[in-house]
């Protein structure tokens, strides 16, 4: 069994490896002496042939015969090199031992293999490195559960089954709540050892088979195998109570987490791991909205589709719109209160489609700001409403512009450069604001507000009641004008509660030296009541409605003070 290797045998032993030779032919294979030290567990009989030798391998028992057909073999009689790698183990209950083996083979006279020679030597260092690089590939580092990627191609291979077999299952997406205030009031440290912990009380409870992965920061999802209905919402349940009904220990003491949960049944309603993620998703933010701490899950909903359906519509002509040059702007006059003359007009948004019809603010700007489109149609408005101020010297235009535009950098580049190409412009420009953006961005909008200022234009909050912007804001944010949302305007005629509402913001207003304009006049006896209470202008059906005329054929009266 023990060929001569009289100069190598003393160096391989010291390595820890052994030689062999294997005649194909006879399938028998001949060892160096120190083989009992690389296999000291299999006995030699197991290693006497190739054919024996072989089921002890795995996980491919063809592995070394394999080797010898993957390439033609060299010319001449230096042999055909090969390396590989396999695991070695005498039982089920035996440890693998994971061996690296190197060698050549040789062709005998029918051009098959004929002898194969090589050196064979434990590696289990290796293969324990290879098996820890691989986890890593595959696990999230901070809580050892799947990552996205491969959890996502788990839930692929999961959807193909489920349709293949015909049984029932389920995706969930876990988010934890309120995962930034923990990061905010306590560290990061803190917030990661909440999602470990979290992640560990979500393991504890699934059962064999269920597959957990890190979907994003805050996120788990959650494959459910062979799941109904009535199971998903019995182990949402389980999941929401195993996180909710106990506080996380962390180093800065205890926290109290919960958790929603959106889920999808699969493939009734996901038929593709894209659907699954969107439509847990989808009832995941349904149940943030209407209680943390809440479970829901997707189901079809037509006004829902159809709204998509249109928002997919509106989109496309939003864009053609904006593309053709179809976005333009209405004019809407604000007169004094006292003499009715024209002070400055408000312009306003309009679409005009490709029948000739105009569609107006109310139906565009709510739709842009949904879609993300919002910015666009500011930047054309900001165009034109320049481009009108640069034409007509003698006129005044309020802007409006929505929440997501007050803290554009490139809005604000547009403006700063139109600003410079026009120098006459900014004096003569209003900017409005809607109250909401100013009470949930106060110290972003101060610096925003200050370099418009610094140009000379004015600020305008518009629809002033609508939302709980103080009076102290305002005057922290220096603004010229509030314009009074005319939900409250519209019937200070007939409704007392609303009268003492507008007549006390118009006398805190001129107390701080702040304009006010009182949005929706409808009627004399309204216009009459808000000009004795001393409202500085009116605007609203009973001064005129927007005009995509230019209202001005001489250089209207200046009503309002020159800026600075």
């Amino acid at each position: 069994m023990t060929p001569a290797f009289p100069q190598t045998e003393t160096i391989l032993a010291s390595l820890g490896q052994a030689a062999f030779v294997w005649d194909i032919a006879t399938d028998a294979i001949s060892w160096t002496e120190q083989i009992g030290t690389v296999f000291p567990d299999i006995p030699v009989a197991s290693l006497s042939s190739g054919t024996e030798f072989a089921r002890l391998i795995e996980p491919e028992r063809a592995i070394r015969s394999d080797a010898l057909l993957q390439s033609p073999p060299l010319r001449g009689g230096d042999g055909t090199p090969y390396r590989i790698e396999y695991g070695v183990r005498t039982s089920t209950a035996a440890p693998v031992l994971w061996i690296e083996e190197t060698g050549c083979w040789f062709v005998g006279p029918d051009g098959r293999p004929a002898r194969a020679q090589g050196i064979v030597r434990i590696n289990n260092e290796r293969h324990a490195r290879d098996e820890q690089l691989l986890k890593l590939s595959r696990h999230d580092p901070l809580t050892g559960e799947l990552n996205r990627t491969h959890l996502i191609a788990a839930l692929a291979e999961t959807i193909e089954e489920s349709a293949r077999f015909r049984f029932a299952c389920a995706f969930m997406l876990i988010g934890i709540d309120h995962l930034a205030r923990i990061n905010e009031a306590f560290g990061f440290d803190v917030a990661d050892a909440v999602i470990s912990e979290v992640a560990k009380r979500i393991r504890a409870r699934l059962r064999a088979g269920d597959v957990l992965g890190r979907f994003s920061g805050n996120k788990f999802g959650l494959i459910l195998k062979n799941c109904t209905v009535d199971d998903i919402n019995v182990a949402a349940e389980r999941f929401l109570a195993s996180v909710r009904d106990e506080v996380v220990p962390t180093s800065s003491g205890p926290v109290s987490v919960t958790i929603s949960i959106g889920a999808v049944s699969i493939p009734r309603y996901a038929r593709t791991t894209d659907e699954a993620i969107n439509r847990a998703q989808e009832t995941l933010d349904a149940a943030k909205r209407r209680r943390v701490g809440s479970f829901s899950i997707w189901r079809p909903n037509v006004e829902r589709e159809a709204q998509r359906r249109v928002n997919i519509r509106v989109t496309d002509q939003i864009v053609t719109a904006l593309n053709e040059r179809r976005i333009v702007v209405a004019f809407e006059p604000v007169v004094e209160a006292r003499s009715r003359k024209s002070a400055f007009h408000e312009c306003l948004v309009r679409m005009e489609q490709e029948d000739g019809r105009a569609l107006l603010a109310p139906d565009i700007v709510p739709v842009a700001e949904k879609l993300g489109l919002i910015r666009l149609v500011d930047h054309r408005v900001l165009e034109l409403v320049v481009a009108e101020l640069a034409a007509s010297p003698g006129v005044q235009l309020s802007l409006n512009i929505s929440p997501d535009t007050t803290m554009d950098p490139v809005w604000w580049a547009s403006i700063e450069s139109l600003m410079r190409a026009h120098p006459t412009v900014a004096e003569r420009l209003i900017v409005e604001i809607t109250e909401t953006v100013a009470i949930q961005d106060i110290d972003d909008l101060r610096g925003f507000v200050t370099r418009l200022k610094n140009f000379g234009s004015r600020i305008a909050i518009d629809d002033f009641g609508a939302g709980y912007t103080s009076f102290r804001n305002l005057r922290k944010l220096a603004v010229d004008i509030v314009k009074i949302d005319g939900a409250f305007v519209q019937n200070i005629a007939r409704s007392s509660d609303d009268r003492a509402f507008v007549q006390t913001l118009i006398d805190l207003a001129r107390r701080l030296e702040i304009k006010t304009v009182a949005e929706w006049v409808q009627d004399e006896e309204s216009a009459a009541l808000l000009r004795d209470w001393g409202c500085d202008y009116i605007q609203g059906r009973l001064i005129g409605l927007a005009s995509a005329q230019r209202p001005w054929s001489v250089a209207p009266e200046q009503a309002l003070p020159a800026a600075g």
